[in-house]
């Protein structure tokens, strides 16, 4: 007999080889229909594989996250399974779980494909599902693995398997299909009622450009139709939300191929909300205590080999800037950082002047794959809301704590109500990763969670997401659509003050390091801007919106007093502009709407001879007829609010 631990503490006793579908028999029948897959001693397996020694098993779901990612994996081998049947010959890369659903690489060879095929592919799908196939199992040697892919003629599978350990090879099929994979699955393709194929787009084989791009086919899939036509109705929102969409109609960004691909063109509209932001997040670091810097867009290779950035990324970022002076490169700057150790190196410091904190906007270069830029959330040129802190040791939770406070503060006035703060440590195996020493490594990740436990947060810990140089607080936000985005991020640092030689004198008149907290609450603005134009669909906070109202005139008799009205209100700190097209007010109010103006300033004859304006606020809201002076303290008192 084994004994087997349950989530709410519970000890059963079973038979040696007990697997995890008769836990769930076990315990109901209800569970045991809709139990997808088992979590043994935190290690996701098969719901069929025998459990031979003592262990703690949680039964997985649809409802459970990793439940939903193993029914997502299963679906993109049923994807696999319809493409051979419908494509003989077709060779495959990866098809892993995402986030919202699966996808898999493939190389149709010389044949044509497009999201026209897709309903022929769901249908096969949906076929092959109603067959109940089972997901067998089975430990293959590595010359086995190599034999059975060899014969197949799938290179990409090849190229995987000589990566692979022998004794850790398994191989998954269900029907006709075989594939490789290290599992788990769902215990059959029954589960699937329903299927949607959703995008098609090319993908470089293992993200190297000089590689053959190969097909990347997205889909996702549920257990119950209606819940795939919900999913549907989010697409739809979603679509409406999308940043680039709203960022063209709103006018405020673009991107132009003689510039370069994921280089962002800010146009004025946008270059206003961003300075806002800005001068926002400024003003609140001034009374926190931090001293603006700048830093130069470039620096010499050798500044990024002594941080380890060059390193870590050299390879994969933009390649070294040579200068007429042999041997002398610069690199784009890839961080902040670096720079900011160098400022704190000027001038001696003493126990006194901790701690110091040194922020910048400032602006960094990353050379991102072009198959994974994507609008303003994936670029190559964006500016950090960047901050370092340089403190003792005995000041880093109560630093911590503070830059939270701040955190938070950002994130409630632009309306981020719903976050998780994720502790990011470092993946204990694979420890090469990473620099620094286990000591120091230890000492940051208990700062970071004890600081978050002090200030209350909803926290997961993610094991492998730390940074090269230290773990961090990321805070994931969901937005108005439920999704989750990596927004603001404190990270400790014991190890950059290491490799830059920084010191302080203490209290004893020795020398110490200091210890760094890298902190951005925005995270970048550009991915910010993106998120925050999904979020509310365009109609930014009144205090953050480029343009506050329009003043609309009814025709061109009523310029005039149209040009005071807004004259008068710019006088006031408050953004406006005015319609001086020739077209009717019906057209001009639309178009305002379109442009998700927060209000619109009618004026005709009766406005003129009453001295008032009529309000209308964006979404057809009828404020009614007041004076100039009377609209001024609405605006006022909303952006105070």
């Amino acid at each position: 007999m084994i004994k087997i631990t349950l989530p709410d503490g519970s000890v059963r006793a079973y038979q040696q080889g007990i697997t995890a579908a008769e836990i769930a028999l076990s315990i109901s029948e209800g569970l045991a229909r809709n139990v997808l897959a088992a979590e043994v001693n935190g290690e996701v397996w098969d719901s069929a594989r025998a459990i031979e020694n003592d262990a703690t098993v949680k039964l997985l779901t649809w409802n459970d996250t990793k439940g939903k990612s193993t029914f997502w994996h299963s679906s993109a081998h049923l994807l696999a399974e319809a493409l051979e049947a419908l494509y003989p010959g077709i060779k495959f890369g990866i098809g892993p779980a995402i986030e919202t659903g699966f996808y898999y690489d493939v190389d149709f060879g010389d044949r044509e494909f497009s999201s026209d095929d897709f309903k022929a592919i769901e249908d096969k799908m949906l076929e092959l599902a109603k067959r109940k196939e089972t997901f067998e199992r089975k430990a293959v040697s590595k010359s086995d693995a190599l034999a059975y892919f060899t014969e197949k003629g799938d290179e990409y599978k090849l190229d995987l398997i000589k990566d692979l350990e022998d004794g850790k090879i398994t191989f998954y099929t269900q029907g006709e299909f075989t594939d490789l994979c290290r599992g788990p699955h769902i215990p059959n393709t029954g589960f699937i009622k329903a299927i949607k194929l959703t995008n098609v787009a090319g993908a470089y084989w293992r993200g190297d450009e000089s590689r053959k791009q190969l097909t990347r086919i997205y889909g996702v899939t549920f257990p119950k139709a209606s819940e795939l036509t919900e999913y549907l109705k989010f697409i739809e929102e979603a679509k409406k939300r999308d940043h680039r969409k709203l960022g063209k109609e709103l006018e405020l960004f673009a991107f132009s191929e003689k510039v370069g691909a994921g280089l962002p063109l800010w146009l004025p509209k946008g270059a206003a909300l961003r300075q806002k932001l800005i001068d926002f997040l400024q003003k609140a670091q001034l009374n926190s205590g931090y001293e603006p810097v700048v830093t130069p867009h470039i620096g010499h290779k050798q500044l990024y080999v002594t941080s380890g950035h060059y390193e870590k990324y050299g390879a994969d970022s933009f390649q070294p800037i040579k200068t007429p002076i042999e041997g002398e490169e610069f690199l784009l700057k890839p961080m902040n950082c670096p720079h900011h150790c160098e400022i704190y190196k000027v001038k001696p410091r003493s126990y006194k002047d901790l701690p110091v904190r040194f922020a910048e906007f400032g602006t960094v270069y990353r050379y991102e794959q072009s198959g994974e830029l994507h609008g303003l959330t994936r670029v190559r040129g964006f500016t950090q809301d960047d901050a370092h802190l340089f403190c003792r040791p005995d000041q880093v939770k109560d630093e911590f704590k503070k830059v939270i406070d701040l955190v938070l503060y950002v994130f409630g006035a632009l309306g981020f109500n719903d976050y998780t703060a994720q502790v990011s440590l470092r993946d204990p195996e694979n420890r090469t990763k990473y620099i620094g020493t286990d000591e120091n490594w230890a000492l940051a990740e208990s700062a970071i969670i004890e600081a978050a436990e002090e200030k209350g947060l909803p926290t997961v810990v993610e094991y492998g997401e730390a940074a090269f140089y230290g773990p961090k607080l990321d805070f994931m936000v969901k937005d108005a659509l439920g999704r989750k985005w990596q927004l603001g991020t404190i990270q400790v640092d014991y190890n950059l003050p290491e490799r830059f030689e920084l010191e302080y004198t203490g209290s004893d008149n020795m020398k110490h390091r200091p210890v760094m907290i890298h902190r951005a609450p925005f995270g970048s603005l550009e991915r910010f801007v993106a998120v925050l134009i999904e979020h509310c669909a365009g109609q930014f906070p009144l205090w953050l919106a480029p343009e506050q109202f329009i003043v609309l005139p009814v025709s061109e008799k009523y310029e005039e007093y149209a040009q005071n009205v807004l004259n008068s209100l710019n006088n006031s700190d408050i953004r406006g502009l005015i319609d001086l097209r020739d077209e009717k007010v019906g057209r001009k109010i639309r178009d305002a709407e379109v442009k998700k103006l927060p209000y619109m300033l009618i004026v005709g004859e009766k406005e003129v001879e009453n001295g008032t304006v009529s309000v209308r606020k964006h979404g057809s809201v009828e404020l009614g007829t007041m004076t100039a002076e009377a609209f001024r303290d609405i605006l006022i008192k909303e952006i105070t609010v």
